[in-house]
């Protein structure tokens, strides 16, 4: 039932509001005859699709609810399955319940990544600090100096291009319709920003120099108190002089310095970026460059449960690893259309006041991921295993 901040959901509501995102979009329009399992359950598990009716219960309200139950729960996701596997079996099952199926099951793979995220943050903010998994060990790499690799831009093509004959094509809405942008010649770091040279932004003193953040950036730093990444915290008995919350528990930082830095902001990100001379990508870069690269990296399935260094000098950790950061606002691309009634507010409505992140992070499972995925969080958001690539112009030939 824990709920440590507004970002995150308990653990129980994850469970349920999975569920009931078949019930509501597979179930009840598609299977004759379905009764709900439960009739509050439509108001309590609903997230944000207003256009369904019923008033939405406040987030921060998800961990008053000491009932349903655990076991509750479990049967309405048994009820559930039991009913889309009933669905299944038709002979005539609509093209437009199978589409929404694979869009439930990737929605649920949504939740999975934000279950990892919201249990470390609640037990972060637990005075016992529990550890989720102690064999979420990390490789052993050494580092490689960052690279610079250049990409000469010009007119490329960028979204996803669904085959609407085919329902079980997917990706969503806001990643389509594939277009034409045009680049100029770019550059990107082969890796991601590591957490010794973040550490030694903070220990140039950046979090407390105005002229290298944002202006909303600054106001957050200094309402917030920001002094370092979420999870860090200073300690004497490690020679970094901090150590890391993971989902492993405590790290010094010592061992944690070639791994990317994780957990922070756009503002950091992008102070970051000014403090290096250099700047993020824009989501187009980002893009066009990952189309050269595998689509390989540090997944949910390797069970390290946070980013890993990189041992290569070549373009790497597109993937996986940690969400990375672009300079680019998140709004519809040149004509975007989102899915057709209350569907079209599981991406379109919050096209406002948010930035785009690409590649997934460690706790993504690695069939979520496409390298036209768009996940988008407000600038100030540190929850999620967020990190940095560095970005500047180079002249072409």
């Amino acid at each position: 039932m824990v709920q440590s901040c507004a970002e995150a959901s308990p653990t129980k509501w994850h469970q349920a509001h999975t569920s009931w995102f078949f019930e509501t979009f597979v179930l009840t329009p598609f299977l004759p005859g379905y009764r709900a399992f439960h009739p509050a359950f439509h108001w309590l598990f609903n997230s944000y699709y207003k256009s369904l009716g019923n008033e939405i219960p406040e987030k921060k309200l998800r961990a008053s609810f000491s009932r349903p139950s655990l076991e509750q729960i479990l049967a309405f996701r048994a009820h559930v399955d039991m009913h889309v596997d009933q669905l299944l079996q038709r002979a005539d099952v609509p093209e437009e319940a199978l589409r929404r199926i694979v869009l439930g099951i990737q929605h649920e793979q949504q939740h999975l990544e934000l279950l990892l995220t919201d249990m470390k943050h609640a037990f972060f903010t637990n005075p016992l600090h529990p550890i989720y998994r102690e064999t979420a060990e990390l490789p052993e790499r050494v580092g490689q100096p960052a690279q610079w690799v250049e990409f000469e831009g010009g007119l490329q093509q960028i979204g996803y291009a669904l085959n609407a004959a085919d329902p079980l094509d997917f990706a969503f809405d806001n990643e389509t319709p594939r277009h034409t942008v045009y680049l100029q010649p770019y550059a990107l770091q082969n890796r991601e920003v590591t957490c010794a040279e973040y550490l030694a932004f903070i220990n140039d003193n950046a979090y407390t120099r105005a002229e290298l953040w944002l202006s909303a950036g600054w106001d957050t730093v200094e309402a917030e108190h920001w002094q370092a990444p979420l999870y860090w915290e200073r300690c004497t008995d490690d020679a970094a002089g901090w150590r890391i919350f993971t989902l492993g528990g405590w790290r010094g930082l010592s061992e944690m310095l070639e791994t990317p830095v994780c957990h922070v902001s756009l503002f950091e990100a992008d102070a970051f970026a000014r403090w290096s001379g250099c700047r993020l990508p824009t989501e187009g870069e980002w893009e066009h460059a990952s189309s050269s690269v595998p689509m390989e990296g540090t997944f949910l399935e390797s069970n390290h449960l946070h980013p890993t260094a990189s041992a290569s000098r070549d373009l790497t950790q597109m993937f996986g690893n940690c969400w990375e950061w672009t300079s680019s606002a998140y709004t519809g691309y040149p004509g975007y259309a989102p899915l057709p009634g209350a569907l079209g507010e599981y991406n379109g409505k919050f096209m406002s006041s948010q930035m785009v992140l690409r590649g997934g992070s460690a706790v993504t499972p690695a069939s979520h991921i496409r390298g036209s995925y768009r996940n988008f969080f407000t600038p100030a958001t540190r929850w999620q295993i967020s990190g940095i690539r560095l970005a500047r112009a180079f002249a072409a030939s």
